[in-house]
């Protein structure tokens, strides 16, 4: 064991090192707790004047001509100002200028500042910019430089390369470059004028964020209702949830619309709904596309056009809808192509395409149409509905015109010809009007209708027929007739079909096989056209139901069951 003798130099050495030891973390503490607290109080860096006084017993330097503060990491000019030490509290007057870091400057003509806290109020022409992105005009703004949040409440305006927005509040976020929009805000655009209660706009990326009900309307005068979603004003390109555009003719819905300004071009999808403004015509699918310039409307999967006419609608589905609109009313049309179905309550039909002519209020068929009503098959190369008052008030038949109805036997009473007019008054059909190449079938029945009497079989150029109460009254016939009664012993197969007969009752559609699943009212009790072979059918062309034969024709010898003029 070494022992160390004691000696009173080396006592002395060691209680020296020891008051250094103690000396020195206080001395560093007191430095580091020295310099934070001076960063933390505003410091004066120049000012051409300076007086000091008490105000309300506070303690306070005035300061004047070309005043700058310094506060963490922020530079405060002003002309004067007045400085509340113990408080860490700042009043700057004229000329006011933050500039915070190198990207945030302010500028107001006074300023209270808050060292402790670090907010910022600023009154009296506000400009505050982030520098290469915006610009936010006010009268009342508070700016917290913790967390880099900028907001007014009596009205502001930002500003930047693209667009103008205000509202009469909002803020600010500096580090997300997010401007909040809140009450009546407005926005401008050399493109378009948005209108909101709530909005979101990034400075950075330019892209505005629906949060509520906004409307956008350009300068071709077309509006764009937005319920939520996002509209890039970079590229013009909007993509947003539950909204509607408005032109000059149709409102379109859906649950997500995508719309690129540049292009033109829009996209409607789920839930598709294009509302006429003019003419009561509704359009239904999954998905629409709009082309702006051109002025089209397209519309597929599960589309279905709904035209109201007086107490009934029109329903047309198809696989796809188009609307084509143009300054000229003449040449505005909607246009349904392949798998054309048609459903009315007293009228339905097929085609493989539909043209409806918004001028003159007249639907067109084309490829192998046919239609059902009144209780009779009219087919034709085309068929032309003109509908007035809405509701149908002539069906022209155009090129191979054929009428086929069954009577209560299950004989097919037929019309052919060139061309055929179906005239309708008061919703009921009053006259058919033959033109050219006329030929017909008539089956005579007992005045039960239970019993064959013989067939009528006329060849004439043109004919008239007149309908009281949907049913034949009377024929008349015109130039170079031909006609004979055969009776029932004598009839053979071919008499009983004209010349291009087709009975086509499977194709006739329902309501259900019109209208999509999606769309079908759970309410409605199904409504099936009328069955056109039902047992004592009497809505039907040549010969309806309970008519009698005339008497002075005799009982055994009738050549005739309907009253013929000859001209």
């Amino acid at each position: 064991m070494c022992i160390i003798p004691e000696n009173s130099e080396t006592v002395t050495v060691l209680k020296n090192k020891s008051i250094l030891l103690f000396i020195l973390p206080l001395f560093l503490f007191m430095h580091v707790f020295n310099t934070a607290s001076a960063q933390k109080k505003v410091r004066l860096e120049r000012a051409d004047k300076l007086e000091g006084g008490r105000k309300d017993g506070r303690r306070y330097d005035s300061f004047a001509g070309n005043v700058i503060f310094l506060h963490q990491d922020a530079t405060i000019y002003c002309d004067s100002a007045i400085l509340y030490r113990k408080e860490n509290r700042l009043e700057a007057y004229g000329h006011v200028r933050i500039d915070d870091g190198d990207s945030i400057t302010v500028t107001s003509n006074t300023l209270i500042y808050d060292g402790n806290n670090r907010v910022a109020k600023l009154r009296s022409n506000v400009v505050f910019t982030k520098r290469t992105q915006m610009t936010l005009y006010t009268d009342f703004l508070d700016y917290d430089r913790v967390t880099e949040v900028a907001n007014y409440v009596n009205g502001g305006k930002i500003v930047d390369s693209t667009n103008v927005l205000s509202s009469e509040k909002g803020y600010y976020e500096v580090r997300r470059n997010m401007a909040s929009f809140k009450t009546n805000v407005v926005g401008e655009n050399p493109d378009y004028t948005m209108k909101a209660d709530t909005l979101q706009y990034n400075t950075k990326s330019k892209i505005i964020y629906f949060r509520d009900q906004t409307e956008l309307t350009d300068t071709e005068g077309s509006v764009f209702v937005y319920n939520s979603g996002f509209f890039d004003t970079r590229i013009d390109r909007s993509d947003f949830s539950q909204g509607y555009i408005e032109s000059e003719s149709y409102f379109l819905y859906g649950d997500r619309l995508v719309f690129d300004d540049i292009s033109g071009f829009y996209t409607a999808s789920v839930n598709v709904k294009m509302i006429a403004k003019e003419n009561d015509v509704i359009i239904l699918g999954d998905k629409a596309e709009y082309w702006k310039s051109e002025k089209i409307r397209k519309v597929y999967e599960n589309a279905l056009l709904k035209m109201l006419t007086n107490e009934d609608t029109i329903y047309v589905s198809a696989d796809t809808l188009v609307s084509l609109d143009d300054d000229d009313d003449i040449n505005k049309r909607l246009l349904a192509y392949h798998n054309v179905k048609i459903f009315k309550n007293d009228l339905q039909g097929v085609a493989d395409s539909l043209v409806y002519f918004q001028a003159d209020s007249v639907l067109s068929f084309y490829g192998d149409p046919a239609l059902w009503t009144m209780g009779n098959q009219m087919t034709s190369d085309r068929i032309d509905i003109d509908i007035a008052n809405q509701t149908i008030s002539i069906l022209h038949l155009k090129s191979n015109a054929f009428v086929i109805s069954v009577d209560s036997l299950s004989n097919y009473n037929q019309i052919k010809g060139r061309d055929m007019d179906a005239v309708f008054e008061d919703q009921q059909l009053s006259k058919v009007y033959v033109y050219g190449n006329g030929e017909s079938v008539f089956f005579m029945l007992d005045e039960y209708d239970s019993v064959l009497i013989g067939m009528n079989k006329i060849l004439c150029s043109d004919m008239t027929l007149n309908f009281i109460d949907n049913e034949l009254n009377d024929i008349t016939f015109y130039t170079n007739n031909e006609g004979k009664f055969i009776p029932p012993h004598e009839l053979k197969g071919p008499d009983k079909r004209l010349t291009g007969f087709t009975w086509r009752s499977e194709e006739k559609p329902g309501y259900e096989d019109v209208i999509p699943e999606k769309y079908l009212d759970p309410n409605r009790v199904r409504k099936e056209p009328e069955n056109i072979e039902t047992e004592g059918n009497t809505n039907r062309i040549p010969g309806a139901g309970k008519k009698k034969i005339p008497e002075k024709m005799g009982e055994k010898k009738r050549k005739k069951a309907v009253k013929t003029k000859n001209n």
